[in-house]
C-alpha cells in the first residue's frame, strides 16, 4: 500500500495544549486519525510523525524517498530558518504540501516567508487541522 508520511516539527508534540487559541484543542493523534480515514478512501495509508529535532527531521524526509509517494510537512518553526530542511525535501521526488494550522500571513512578519514553499507542490494555512486532511486528500488525488 502507497504510504503518505505526515512530518511534524517542534513543539507540535503539545497540540491541544499549547497556546488553544492559536492552536484548537485537538490533538496529533486527531490530526492521524482524520487523515488516515481521508487517506483509506483512496487506497493509501498515512505514517504520522513529530520531532522537536532538526536532524531527524531530515532523517524522515531521506527516508520518505524510500518508504512513501508524498509528504505533508508541518516544519512549525523551522519553515522560516531551515535551508536543511528544505534541502532535504528537494531531494524527495513525490509530492510536497506544506501545512500550517494558523494562518501564518496574519502572524508576525518573521514567519511570513518560508523556505519550505520552494519545494512545496501546494500550501495550507489558517485550516486548522483540517488542512492536513485536505493536503493528504490532494496527494492522494495527485498520484491516484
Amino acid at each position: 500500500m502507497k504510504t503518505i508520511h505526515i512530518l511534524n516539527g517542534p513543539n507540535l508534540n503539545l497540540l491541544g495544549q499549547r497556546q488553544p487559541e492559536i492552536y484548537g484543542a485537538d490533538t496529533l493523534a486527531d490530526v492521524e486519525r482524520n487523515c488516515a480515514a481521508v487517506a483509506a478512501e483512496a487506497g493509501f495509508a498515512v505514517k504520522l510523525l513529530q520531532t522537536n529535532w532538526e536532524g531527524q527531521m531530515i532523517d524522515w524526509i531521506h527516508e520518505a524517498r524510500q518508504t512513501a509517494c508524498g509528504i505533508v510537512i508541518n516544519p512549525g518553526a523551522w519553515t522560516h530558518t531551515s535551508v536543511a530542511i528544505l534541502d532535504a525535501l528537494n531531494t524527495f521526488e513525490g509530492p510536497v504540501i506544506e501545512c500550517h494550522i494558523s494562518n501564518v500571513h496574519k502572524r508576525e512578519p518573521f514567519r511570513h516567508h518560508s523556505y519550505v514553499s520552494l519545494r512545496a507542490d501546494g500550501v495550507i494555512a489558517g485550516l486548522g487541522i483540517e488542512g492536513y486532511a485536505l493536503a493528504v486528500r490532494r496527494i492522494c488525488s495527485l498520484l491516484g
